[in-house]
C-alpha cells in the first residue's frame, strides 16, 4: 500500500505542477481517485512539506509550496 500512496502522491504533485492551485474536489475528479486515496497522497506530500492546504468554504485549496 505504501507504494500506491507514493505513486498517487507523485500524480498529485505533477498535476499541481502543471495546473496550479486546485480544490480537493477538482483534484479528485481530474485524477479519478477516491477520497481515501486522495487524502493519503495529500498527507504524504504535506508531511514532506511540498504542498500548502488552505481551507476554503466547504473545500480545500491545494497548491505546491513556492
Amino acid at each position: 500500500m505504501i507504494d500506491t500512496i507514493g505513486e498517487i502522491a507523485g500524480k498529485i504533485w505533477h498535476y499541481l505542477d502543471e495546473n496550479g492551485e486546485v480544490t480537493n474536489l477538482k483534484l479528485k475528479t481530474a485524477l479519478g481517485i477516491t477520497n481515501t486515496v486522495l487524502y493519503m497522497g495529500l498527507g504524504w506530500l504535506a508531511r514532506e512539506g511540498k504542498i500548502d492546504i488552505v481551507e476554503s468554504a466547504k473545500n480545500y485549496k491545494i497548491s505546491l509550496k513556492k
